[in-house]
C-alpha cells in the first residue's frame, strides 16, 4: 500500500479545511448552537421528558448526527468534485496510487473533518446542558464509523456530480429532510402506529438511534438492528465505489 500517497491526500485536504476554518470548522458549529438555542431552550422548555430525558439532553444525539451527516457528504463530495473540475484529477489517476488509496486519503480527510466538528459542539452543548455520555467507547465508534461511512457516500456523489448544483441537491433533497424525519429532533415512539412503521424504511433512523442509545442507553431501534443498518450501508459504498474505479465511470470519460 502507498502509505505516502494517502498521507498526501489526506495532508492536502486537511490543509485546505485550515485555510478556511469560518467555513469548515465555525459554521456548522454556529449553525448547530443556534438550533440548541431555539429548539432546547425556547421550544424545549414547553416540551415534557423524552424517555426520562430533558427535551435539551435528548436533543443533543440529534444534532450532533444532523451536523455530521452533511458534513461528511459535502466535505468528500466537493473534495473530489473539485479535481474533476479543475482536470487535476488526471495527475492523480496518474500517479503510482491506486483507486483503493485514493479514496482512503480523501475519505479519511472527510470523515477526520466530521468527527472534530462532532467532537467541537459535544464540547460547546455541555456549556448549555450537563452532559453525561453513558457509553464513551461506543460513541466514539459510532462517530467515526458514521463520519468514514457518509464521507464514502459524499465521494460517490462528488463523482456522480457534474456541477456544484448536483453536489449540493443530494444533501439538501434527500440527507436533511430524512435527518429531521428520522427521529433527530423526536423520538418516533411519538409517533402514531402508521408513521412509526414507516420510519423504520428511513435509513437515518437506525443512524440517530444507535447515537442516542451510547448517550443514554436507550433507543427506538434495537442496538443490534442498528448497528447491521450501518454495516450494509458501508457495504453498499464501498461496493459501489469499487464499480465506479473499475468502469471510469465520469472519471476517465
Amino acid at each position: 500500500m502507498n502509505l505516502r500517497g494517502i498521507h498526501a491526500i489526506y495532508r492536502f485536504e486537511m490543509a485546505r479545511t485550515f485555510r478556511t476554518l469560518t467555513q469548515s470548522i465555525a459554521s456548522p458549529v454556529l449553525s448547530t448552537v443556534l438550533y440548541f438555542i431555539v429548539f432546547g431552550s425556547a421550544i424545549g422548555s414547553r416540551i415534557n421528558d423524552i424517555d426520562g430525558l430533558s427535551y435539551s439532553s435528548f436533543l443533543v444525539p440529534g444534532l450532533v448526527m444532523l451536523t455530521i451527516l452533511n458534513q461528511s457528504v459535502s466535505n468528500a463530495s466537493f473534495g473530489i468534485y473539485f479535481p474533476k473540475f479543475s482536470g487535476t484529477i488526471y495527475e492523480i489517476l496518474s500517479a503510482p496510487i491506486s483507486p483503493f488509496e485514493i479514496t482512503c486519503g480523501y475519505v479519511f480527510a472527510s470523515a477526520t473533518k466530521s468527527v472534530i466538528v462532532g467532537l467541537i459542539i459535544l464540547f460547546t452543548s455541555s456549556f448549555f446542558i450537563d452532559l453525561n455520555i453513558l457509553y464513551p467507547f461506543w460513541m466514539i465508534i459510532f462517530l467515526i464509523l458514521i463520519s468514514f461511512t457518509f464521507s464514502l457516500f459524499g465521494f460517490i456523489i462528488g463523482i456522480w456530480s457534474d456541477d456544484f448544483q448536483k453536489i449540493q441537491l443530494i444533501p439538501s433533497f434527500v440527507i436533511t429532510p430524512l435527518t429531521f424525519l428520522g427521529g433527530s429532533f423526536y423520538s418516533i415512539n411519538m409517533l402514531p402506529e402508521f408513521w412509526q412503521k414507516v420510519s423504520y424504511f428511513n435509513p437515518i433512523v437506525y443512524l440517530v438511534s444507535a447515537f442516542r442509545w451510547s448517550f443514554y442507553g436507550n433507543s427506538d431501534v434495537n442496538i443490534m438492528t442498528s448497528i447491521i443498518a450501518i454495516l450494509v450501508f458501508l457495504l453498499f459504498c464501498i461496493i459501489l465505489i469499487y464499480l465506479i474505479f473499475k468502469t471510469g465511470y465520469k472519471i476517465k470519460t
